[in-house]
Formats: C-alpha cells, structure tokens, sequence
C-alpha cells in the first residue's frame, strides 16, 4: 500500500489512473491485432521469403528486444522520483517502426523483396529494442500509482481488454487483406496499428503520477551490476522465481506447434483452426481479471501454480491426443496458462524489493530469461525434427511439472510491503 506524504494523491487519483491506462492497454491491443507478431507480419515477411527460420524469428525478436535491455535501465529508472516523463519518451521508439513497416509494404514493389526484408527487419529490432527499453519505467510507474492489493486485478483487466480489442482487430485485419490488394492490404494494415498506438500514446500521457519526494536515493550511482548481484545473493526466493521464469519458457514451448500439428495429424481445415485460436483468446479475455483478482485477494503464487498445472495438462493433451476434438480443451488450458505465466508473473513480481529496488528487480527478472525465450522454441522444434511433435509435446509437460514442483516447494509469495 502507498506510504507517507505520496498515499494522498496515488489514492485520490486511483480511480483515474486505472480508467486511463486500461485505455492505453486496450487501444495498445487494438492496434496489435492489426499488426500482430504472430499472424499479420509472419505473413507480410511470407511475401519477401520462404525461409522458415526467418518468419519463426518474428515473434522471439519482439519478446527478447522488450526483455533483454530491461536490466540495463534499471540504475538509471531506480533513481527516478517520476517515471512516466521517461515513459512516454521511450515508448514513441516502439510505436514510430510500424509507420516504417507501412512504407516498406507501400514500396515493396519498388525497391524488391531482399531490400524489404533487411529493413523489415531493422524496423522490428528497433521496435522490440523499443518496447525493452520502455518497459522498465512503464512497470515502475504503474506498481507506483496501482496498490498492491489490487495490481494483480488491474493487470488482469488491462491484458483483458487489449486481448478483447485485438481479437476485434485481428477479424478487420483478416477482411482487409483478403479485399484490398497489394500494396494497399498491408500498408493499410500497419498504418491502422500506428493511427491505434498514437491513441494509446495519448490515453498513457494522461496518467497522474505524482512525484516522490520521500525516497532515498543514494549519492553515487553504482555500477548496475553491483546492485544485481547483491540482489542475487542476499534473496534466495527471487532466485527460485526466476528459475521459474525460466522454466515457463519451456512448460509453454509446446503452445505453438498445436496448429500446425493438428493440420499435419488430423487434417485441420481453416475454419476449425479459427475456433481454436478464438477459444485460446476468450479464455485469456475471460481468465485475465479472474486470475487477477485470485491473485491479490488469496496469492499470486498459487494461481502461477495453477497456470503450471494448466500448462502441463494441456501439452499433456496433445501428447496424447487421439482426435482432433481434444484440441478444443488443450487451447483452454493453453490459455489459462499463458494468462498465469504473463499476468500473475508480472503483478508477482513488481513484490519483491523496496521502491528504490524495485527496477532492479523488474531487470532481473526480465533480461536473464531472455536466453530461454530464445532457446525454447529452439528446442522445441528441434525435437519435433528429430522425433516429431508429440515429444515436443511431452518434453513442454514435464517442464510443466518441474515448474509445478519450484513453486510449490521453494517459492514464496512476496511479503505485502506497506509502501507502493
């Protein structure tokens, strides 16, 4: 809960606060099924190649550039009494690359495919870097203006309503590219992402953040590594939530291999695939707040324990599966996972540390597992070459086991702190 001379203004702005940035989360959401990284840009990058490796490495791109520099703001972000001035800065570098990839989709057929490609790819490692770099004063902020009794909720409902309206624009973004032609489908695509973000940029600007003028920063800025490792020593749980964090990249590596394997294994036809994405994104929407709301009033620790359970049933599933209507509870589950992993970690880590800690551990917790989020769906698909998918399968649910096991055995939810 908030302390001190700050807890007038956080409380008297509450409501507020929560009003403008579910907006920006939502219309973050909105414009992120336009320009997804799972579906719309696979397929944008599918016009200038055919390499495999290159489309797969969408995805990773945008997940490692938002996790890797997250650590190597923290000291600055740690010495902040505002964090949203730095924000709003930093965010614009995650927004301006989709303005980018609308001019590449406009001049495709002028400048050739293997120009595209290269800038394509610089806009999407500038965006990723972007969104990393933005992350750390964006989280700060928010776990400073949100209580702890209900950040859980408020993450639930913020990733609830961006899955809601990506959904929505993920269906517009479909009927788009299937009437308008090239290059008129895809630029159309991507400028209606960046129209999106610019709303969700100003609903963010809206935020009342107050100053704090009552914490202790010291007088000399350390190294950023000294604080990392006195971190990593002193806290023996937080070591055990990021073996955690380590072991969700793994108990979920599974998730993505689904679709295509149910196509190969049982001749999914299109419409069918559409359901299952549809439940795998209703569950989140409906799991999103409930989960939250769990989280905060009983422990964040025991909903994550049961995301594992999810996750290792439904890899567990697909295992097994002996038709294609098992599929229908394995994306459930999937979901429900994904919702535990994502929202729950997120509102369960932002407990550990004091104010002035905090950006260090939201650091930590997010750049040293970017090597798994890599390494993952490496793994994963190189098992399913060498043995096939069901082996993917079963390694993803005994993964989901051991991180079952880490956090029921060694991790502890995070003392509530009487101070935001």
């Amino acid at each position: 809960m908030p302390d001190g001379l700050i807890e007038q203004p956080i409380r008297e702005h509450l409501r507020y606060n929560i009003v403008v940035n579910l907006m920006d989360g939502a219309f973050f959401g909105f414009a992120l099924g336009f320009g997804s990284f799972v579906t719309i840009i696979p397929l944008f990058v599918s016009q200038m190649t055919s390499s495999a490796i290159l489309i797969g490495l969408i995805p990773a791109i945008h997940s490692v550039g938002w996790q890797f520099p997250q650590l190597l703001t923290a000291g600055w972000v740690s010495r902040l009494r505002r964090y949203k001035p730095a924000a709003l800065v930093l965010t614009i570098q995650e927004r301006i690359p989709f303005l980018g990839l609308a001019m590449v989709a406009w001049l495709l057929p002028t400048i050739g495919k293997p120009a595209a490609l290269l800038v394509t790819f610089i806009l999407l490692i500038w965006q990723g870097l972007g969104g990393g770099f933005t992350a750390n004063p964006w989280t700060s902020m928010i776990s400073k203006i949100i209580p702890s009794e209900i950040r859980g909720t408020f993450f639930g409902a913020q990733s609830a309503a961006a899955n809601a309206l990506a959904s929505v624009s993920a269906v517009i973004a479909g009927l788009l590219l299937e009437r308008l032609g090239t290059p008129l489908d895809f630029t159309t695509c991507f400028l209606l992402t960046a129209a999106c973000l610019v709303v969700s940029w100003f609903f963010l600007s809206l935020t009342r953040e107050p100053e704090d003028t009552e914490k202790i920063i010291p007088a000399k800025r350390l190294p950023f590594w000294v604080g990392t490792r006195t971190i990593l020593r002193r806290d023996v749980n937080f070591r055990w939530f990021l073996l955690v964090r380590i072991l969700s990249q793994f108990a979920s590596m599974g998730f993505s291999f689904y679709i295509v394997y149910a196509v190969r294994r049982f001749s999914m036809n299109e419409v069918t695939a559409g359901l299952l994405t549809s439940i795998y994104m209703i569950s989140q929407i409906i799991a999103n707040p409930l989960m939250g709301w769990l989280g905060d009033r009983w422990s964040h620790r025991g909903v994550m324990e049961f995301g594992a359970l999810a996750a290792m049933l439904s890899a567990a599933l697909a295992w097994k599966a002996p038709t294609l209507g098992w599929f229908y509870p394995i994306f459930f589950l999937a979901g429900l996972a994904v919702v535990a992993i994502w929202t729950i970690g997120m509102a369960m880590m932002v407990e550990f540390g004091t104010e002035v800690e905090r950006p260090v551990y939201i650091g930590l917790a997010n750049t040293l597992i970017a090597p798994a989020t890599i390494l993952a769906p490496l793994f994963g698909g190189w098992l399913a070459d060498v043995d096939g998918y069901p082996t993917t399968f079963a390694a993803t649910a005994v993964m989901g086991i051991a991180m079952l096991g880490v956090l029921h055995f060694l991790v502890h939810d995070p003392k509530k702190r009487s101070h935001i």
